[in-house]
């Protein structure tokens, strides 16, 4: 439709030219009907006793009516002396008997009695309008006045009533002239004031709606840009709303800019990790192609053995291979693992259980490991049996992670300390190692998949890189936090607060 082409401003003007438009026709009509009542009001109060005294003061009438071409000539006297007024003689069922109109021009031969009594019995009540003979639709306002036969003229007493004198107040002729007269005056000065009063209110309505439209004007410019800009905020500023205000445009703006916002911080923070996930399969790919390469040059050696190739080659070839077939499957479990993580799809089951025992338990399965390296176990308090609420699996899943990353970086001769510390609300579970420490700049970091520290760097002890963050996801999870405190040379403390009752 052409009006949906329309801006939201411009629906509102022509909208408002059209209710006004409406409403001033309205409001001159309803003015006009309402001079013309009063006008017809006055006029009628003013010549009620016309006729009473036209009975009272006339001889052909005072008496009774017996000349009625007299009477004819009477009527034709007064109205040329009051050209407003049109006099008629009625009898008590309404016909018309003698008029004051020119031949030809009276429609009714009869009329209405009704308004006539009306008048007479109960005059404040005006104005009260009686049919007009020259008219068969229109009525109009009069004046009446009994007439009476006396048969005994000295017996004022016994009279009959012989018909009405009916007197039109503001006859055909008037009307002709007052209209003429009225009609210019009225349509000049209603014109003026109509045009005046309309140009006034309109400049004042359209500055207001232009006030309060501007903003959804800067808004939908906002987002044109924005959308344009295909939601990259880098060249774009985005207006300043005025803040805790009722406007529901200022606060559509506040609601839009934090969404915008928002939608800019997931992109970059999908252009992130699209990056970073870009950067794990590289990484991966090369973890996963250097197995596969030993993997399968062991076993072409051991498919193309020669005679001379002793049992004990073939036995070291297949433990190399063993080897390299181990390490790939536990990057593809961390790999998937991970993966599982940030799905979101993973449940968590708490249960009440023994804090020391999981200790202890996840110490034991590195105990031959730390002692083929060298390294020694300690847990303080040796009795740590506090009770927590949580998901077994998952946090011996963290502590089996720490632990191993704690062997990689712990010399021979190094220890590795597991503190419990009961607190009202929560353990401190702490793993200390006397290792090579974490560079400070690179803290932050050590929990993104695949990085590895500079103290990392050139180690030969195999392993995917994954598991500090597998520990993260798997402590947000728990809603559990985990701190880290290093110093180069010295050793590495990770730290962990665990819920008593986890929610």
């Amino acid at each position: 439709m052409l009006f949906n082409r329309f801006s939201l401003y411009q629906k509102i003007v022509a909208s408002l030219f059209v209710i006004f438009s409406a409403v001033i026709m309205m409001i001159v009509s309803w003015s006009q009907q309402l001079e013309q009542v009063s006008q017809q009001q006055a006029q009628q109060k003013l010549h009620l006793q016309l006729a009473t005294h036209l009975v009272q003061d006339n001889p052909l009438l005072q008496q009774g009516v017996y000349d009625y071409d007299a009477l004819k000539n009477l009527f034709h006297t007064l109205m040329l002396l009051g050209p407003a007024f049109e006099f008629y003689f009625v009898d008590p069922h309404g016909e018309i008997l003698t008029y004051s109109a020119p031949k030809g021009k009276v429609k009714r031969k009869k009329i209405n009695l009704a308004p006539l009594l009306s008048l007479i019995e109960q005059n404040n009540k005006l104005p009260i309008y009686g049919q007009d003979p020259r008219n068969i639709d229109k009525t109009k306002i009069f004046s009446v006045a009994p007439v009476y036969n006396h048969e005994n003229p000295k017996d004022k007493t016994q009279k009959n009533l012989q018909g009405y004198l009916y007197v039109i107040i503001g006859g055909e002729a008037y009307d002709t002239i007052f209209n003429r007269i009225k009609a210019s005056e009225i349509l000049s000065v209603t014109a003026m004031w109509f045009v005046a009063g309309f140009i006034f209110l309109l400049l004042f309505l359209l500055a207001l709606f232009r006030y309060f439209t501007q903003p959804m004007q800067q808004l939908v410019q906002q987002l044109t840009a924005i959308e344009s800009a295909r939601f990259d905020l880098t060249n774009i500023t985005l207006p300043q709303w005025p803040s805790n205000t009722r406007n529901e445009v200022h606060q559509l703006g506040n609601s839009i800019n934090n969404m915008v916002l928002r939608i800019d911080s997931q992109f970059k923070q999908l252009k992130q990790n699209d990056s970073q996930r870009r950067e794990l399969l590289t990484h991966l790919s090369h973890d996963l192609r250097t197995p596969l390469a030993s993997l399968q040059g062991y076993l072409e050696l051991l498919t193309h053995a020669k005679v001379t190739d002793t049992p004990e080659q073939k036995a070291d070839y297949l433990a190399i291979s063993l080897n390299n077939t181990k390490q790939l499957k536990g990057l593809i479990d961390q790999i998937f693992e991970l993966a599982h993580l940030e799905s979101g799809h993973v449940e968590v089951n708490n249960e009440r259980f023994n804090l020391g025992e999981l200790i202890y338990d996840c110490l034991a399965k590195f105990t031959l490991k730390a002692t083929q390296l060298g390294v020694t176990f300690n847990v303080e308090p040796k009795i740590c049996d506090f009770m927590i609420s949580s998901d077994i699996a998952k946090l011996e899943r963290i502590l089996s992670n720490l632990i191993d990353n704690a062997l990689r970086h712990t010399p021979s001769g190094g220890n590795i300390t597991i503190k419990v510390s009961n607190q009202e609300h929560a353990i401190n579970l702490q793993i200390c190692d006397t290792g090579t420490g974490i560079n400070a700049d690179e803290i932050n970091y050590i929990f993104d998949a695949r990085y590895r520290a500079s103290n990392a760097k050139g180690c030969k002890k195999t392993h995917g890189g994954l598991g500090l963050a597998i520990c993260k996801q798997l402590l947000k999870l728990l809603h559990s936090d985990i701190e880290v405190r290093s110093q180069l040379g010295t050793g590495t403390q990770f730290e962990i607060v665990l819920r008593k009752n986890s929610a």
